[in-house]
This record gives C-alpha cells, sequence and structure tokens, in this order.
C-alpha cells in the first residue's frame, strides 16, 4: 500500500506523465476511485478498455484488492463499496456521455450493510446503445430496455431509463417508454428503501426519502400504494417479505392499501408467489407470515394457515395454537441451520415448509375427550396429504414435495424402546430399521432435525424427556449406519439375479421374494450373508411355495 500511495503523489509532478506506469495508475485512479484489481485485468478485451493502463498495471505489479474507498451511511456524498466490474460498467457508459447507476435492493443492502447478491444498473443510454458499447451482451429484456452485460466473470444487468405504462395484468406493463431521467426511472418503482441509486461520482441519489425509511426502519411505497399494488400484486407478499427479512414495519397507508389489494394476488403465478414465501420463511422473521392473515393476503394464497390460527390446542403438550406452532417450529428449524452448516440450502427450504405444514391437518382431525382435551389422531397421515397438495399448489419440485411430505407422514413418531428406564437401548434397533426402510435414509437426518423443532416449539410438559428419547433414537439411526444394516432391498447380499439361478422366476414373485427376505435380515440383520439368503430361499420361501402347488 505505501508502494502505491508514493507512486500515486509521485505522479503529480508532470515530469512523471512519460512514465507510462506511474501516469497509467494514477489515471486508473482518477477513473475508477480506485487501485485496479485482478476483475478489472479480466476485461482486458473490453473495446473502451484502456490498453497502455493494462500494460502499466501489469508492468507494476500491483496486486489486487485495495480499495481506497469505504461503506459509511448517508445521503448525497456517501461513498459505498461496490465490485469492480460495476465500476468499470458505470464508468465506461459516463466515459462514453452517459449516465450510469448501481440501483435498487444493491444500493438499499450497501446502505444497511448487507452484502448484495444481485448488482443491477440503470443508465440514461438506450438499449442499441449499450450493446455498443460492451463486447459481450445478451439481451434479456430488450423491450423493456434491459441488456444483460458480460464482463469479468459475471453478468449484471443493464437497463434504460423508463416510464411505465398501464399494467393490464397485475405484473407486465403494456408498454415502456425511455426517459432521460433518472427521477422518472425511480418513481415507477416499489418501496423508497428500493428508489435509490449509486455512483462515487454522485453518491446516493434518493428522491423518496428512502434512506429516512430505512432509518425509520419502515417499508412504505414509492407514491400512492394502491398503484403500486395495481400494477404488481406480488409486491404486496414482498412488503410483507422485506418485513422479514429486515424486521422492518410497514407503514400505515402501505399496509392499509394490501388490505384492500390483497384479492388481485390472484393474477400472480404460483412461481412467484413460492418464492417470496419461501424467502420470508427461510428469514429471522418468519412470524412476519402473520401479517397476510393480517391483511387477508393469505386467504388467497395459503388458505390453510388461517384456518390453523383458529384451532387451539387444549392439550398439556402444547402452549400455542396450531399457526403459532407451525411458525415457532419454522423459527427453531431456522436457527438449527445456522448453527449447522452442512444442512444444505435445499434442505433448509424443505424444512422449512415441512414444520409450517407439519401439523396442517390438526384442524380436520380435532376432537375433544371429556375432560375439554383435544386429540388430534391420524392427523400425520392426513397431514402428509394435505402438504402434498399445498406444495403442488405452489408448483415445487417432486423431489422437494417427496421429501417435505414423507417426513410430515413420520414426524410423530414416538421411537419406542430406543430409551428404556432412562438409558440407552438397542430394543429399538428392530423398529428404527423398519422406519429407515419406509421413508428413506435420505429423510432420516431431516426427520429427526423436524421432531426436534417441533418439540421445542411445544410446551415444556415431559419436554425434556422427549428430547433425550429423540437424542437416543439419533444414536440408533447412525449406529444402524456404521454397521452397515441393510434397510432396502439393495442392500441385500443377494439380488434378483443370484434368486433367478437357484429356479425362480423373473416377475412379480421375484420382488416379492426379495421383500420377504428383506423383512427377514431387518429382524436379524446377522444374517445378511449370500449363502444364508439362498439356503433361507430353498429351504423356507421355495419349499412353502411347492407345498401350496400340491
Amino acid at each position: 500500500m505505501p508502494r502505491i500511495a508514493s507512486l500515486l503523489h509521485n505522479s503529480r509532478n508532470p515530469a512523471n506523465i512519460r512514465n507510462p506506469p506511474i501516469y497509467a495508475v494514477n489515471r486508473y485512479f482518477l477513473m475508477f476511485g480506485r487501485v485496479p484489481s485482478s476483475n478489472a485485468l479480466s476485461c482486458k478485451h473490453e473495446r473502451h478498455f484502456d490498453l497502455l493502463t493494462l500494460a502499466s498495471i501489469k508492468y507494476l505489479g500491483i496486486e489486487s484488492g485495495y480499495s481506497f474507498s469505504r461503506c459509511e451511511k448517508g445521503g448525497m456524498g456517501t461513498v459505498l463499496n461496490i465490485p469492480d466490474n460495476v465500476l468499470m460498467i458505470i464508468n465506461i457508459l459516463e466515459r462514453n456521455g452517459f449516465e450510469g447507476y448501481a440501483v435498487g435492493g444493491c444500493v438499499r443492502d450497501m446502505v444497511l450493510g448487507r452484502r448484495p447478491e444481485d448488482w443491477d444498473i440503470t443508465t440514461s443510454a438506450k438499449p442499441r446503445q449499450i450493446k455498443a458499447l460492451f463486447r459481450r451482451t445478451i439481451d434479456t429484456g430488450i423491450e423493456h430496455g434491459t441488456v444483460t452485460v458480460l464482463i469479468g466473470g459475471g453478468a449484471y444487468e443493464v437497463t434504460t431509463y423508463r416510464v411505465d405504462g398501464n399494467y393490464d395484468d397485475h405484473r407486465h406493463p403494456g408498454t415502456v417508454t425511455f426517459t432521460p431521467s433518472l427521477t422518472e426511472d425511480l418513481r415507477r418503482r416499489d418501496f423508497t428503501m428500493n428508489a435509490m441509486a449509486y455512483n462515487p461520482t454522485s453518491g446516493v441519489v434518493d428522491k423518496f426519502e428512502g434512506m429516512e425509511d430505512i432509518n425509520r426502519k419502515l417499508i412504505r411505497c414509492v407514491g400512492d400504494a394502491r398503484e403500486r399494488f395495481e400494477e404488481d400484486a406480488l409486491r404486496m407478499l414482498r412488503a410483507i417479505r422485506f418485513a422479514g427479512q429486515l424486521q422492518f414495519g410497514i407503514e400505515k397507508k402501505t399496509f392499509e392499501a394490501i388490505c384492500e389489494k390483497a384479492p388481485t394476488i390472484v393474477h400472480v403465478s404460483a412461481e412467484r408467489v413460492r418464492t417470496e414465501l419461501t424467502k420470508l420463511l427461510v428469514s429471522d422473521g418468519q412470524d412476519r407470515l402473520l401479517l397476510a392473515r393480517e391483511t387477508g393476503l393469505s386467504r388467497y394464497f395459503l388458505p390453510e394457515l388461517d384456518v390453523m390460527l383458529e384451532t387451539e390446542q387444549k392439550n398439556p403438550h402444547h402452549a400455542y395454537d396450531v399457526g403459532h406452532h407451525a411458525l415457532e417450529a419454522v423459527r427453531h428449524i431456522n436457527r438449527i441451520c445456522k448453527e449447522r452448516s452442512e444442512i444444505s440450502a435445499k434442505a433448509h427450504v424443505s424444512l422449512c415448509y415441512a414444520a409450517l405444514l407439519h401439523d396442517v391437518a390438526k384442524p380436520s382431525c380435532r376432537t375433544t375427550d371429556a375432560d375439554g382435551v383435544d386429540h388430534f389422531y391420524n392427523h400425520n397421515e392426513l397431514g402428509e396429504k394435505k402438504a402434498k397438495g399445498i406444495l403442488r399448489r405452489l408448483k415445487f419440485d417432486n423431489e422437494t414435495i417427496s421429501i417435505v411430505t414423507r417426513i410430515i407422514r413420520y414426524h410423530d413418531r414416538r421411537h419406542e424402546n430406543c430409551l428404556v428406564d432412562g438409558r440407552y437401548s438397542e430394543k429399538g434397533k428392530r423398529s428404527m430399521r423398519r422406519l429407515v426402510n419406509r421413508i428413506g435414509i435420505d429423510a432420516m437426518p431431516l426427520l429427526f432435525i423436524l421432531q426436534e423443532a417441533d418439540l421445542l416449539a411445544q410446551s415444556k410438559y415431559m419436554q425434556e424427556e422427549k428430547l433425550k428419547k429423540l437424542l437416543a433414537a439419533q444414536r440408533c439411526f447412525q449406529e444402524i449406519c456404521e454397521a452397515g444394516d441393510a434397510v432396502a432391498v439393495k442392500d441385500l447380499a443377494v439380488n434378483g439375479r443370484d434368486l433367478m439361478e437357484i429356479g425362480i422366476k423373473p416377475g412379480p414373485e421375484l420382488g416379492r421374494i426379495l421383500q420377504e427376505l428383506l423383512e427377514y435380515v431387518m429382524e436379524e440383520p446377522e444374517k445378511n450373508e449370500k449363502k444364508l439368503l439362498l439356503n433361507y430361499v430353498q429351504n423356507n420361501i421355495l419349499q412353502n411355495i411347492s407345498n401350496q402347488q400340491r
């Protein structure tokens, strides 16, 4: 770093202009506001990049990673740290007479100190002009002014300033009109915190008090909230999702507009609803889903939640109604997934939906005994069917539907005999092997996590004992896996070809015999040897078949 600073200082001397390396670094710093990085070097084929600068940077051997900017909250003049590729795109636009800004969610996240997932750029340049400036582009949505620029190994959407026409389908504008005004472009956006733009020259451009709303932790629509939701009904669910993710409140007029426009959510595709719902569930503010019920929004995309929230659980094992219990279970799922890095993002999503829906059938199964205690017999089996219908309605993939419904079906499994008189016992291994066979070995770890979250979301009544039993069950499962016990037909020491060699014909009978052998070794896993199994088939199964045929 001192070497770089020294070079930049020395470059003030006009005589140093004759020294290409020093001059080039100084010029790069003035252009980009930072020392060049490896990302800049990777863009050497951009037609507007200074080849002399590149050659000089390589000559100096400057390492990447240095930055002269810092990230701090504020308005105009604020300096935010944005990626080199984004800076380069903005710089190329400006050097060719156009405006360019990072815009929307990435600016919001930088102000909040969060790491942006996506970087969007807005510009006064028209789509054809954008395409002329960059060597590699994709016409992502060119009719709406969006061109994807491929630069330095990344892909960045660059969109022309525009004004949207009428939204006839509550999602897409029928027409768009390009405008030279950044303010007009920001005016069409959903929330004030998402209607900010930034570049190193202008700082944060905040025409609609987005920074103030962030400081107040408030979600507020740009302009008239009813118009914003009429344009795109998904924005209502986005408001609730942001409230959960950011732990913000929803401004009064924005909240009232959601209540009024809630029925229009039916115009939004299930896939888009699922995306917002998923982001909310995996956040720390999953309980903000209650806002969907308060506004009447959930009635149109998850009516089962409303019914769950209306279903009490007068039972010593429970402290909440069915709906609040489910949300509390989701909260524990999120905590567990944060603590255990081995849980994948896809498994996290599956677990959240399993926690949300594991008791979805309880309202249909509730009975009350003579003492006024509620019971929910067979709610797990019916819950499997109801959950499958909900997940299909939300257009989930078959793999997710399968794993979620399987662990819902068995979430109430008691794991008897794994803990006897307070001590771990191997007596539970027989039933455990059968459970693994039914649910699938891939689902077992997720089942245990769901059961843990479910127990922690109940009352304290017998909770410690339940958790000890669950730990014993996990140990039992682990020992079965380590021993290599057969829990599926594919684990048998014999296969269909072996059985055909001793005279069994291919067909349904062959499959039935393999299943019988599996039942045999699940009772006695030490018998899973080829010779023993073939003898068993000949001396028992084939003999029985022969006797039946006489």
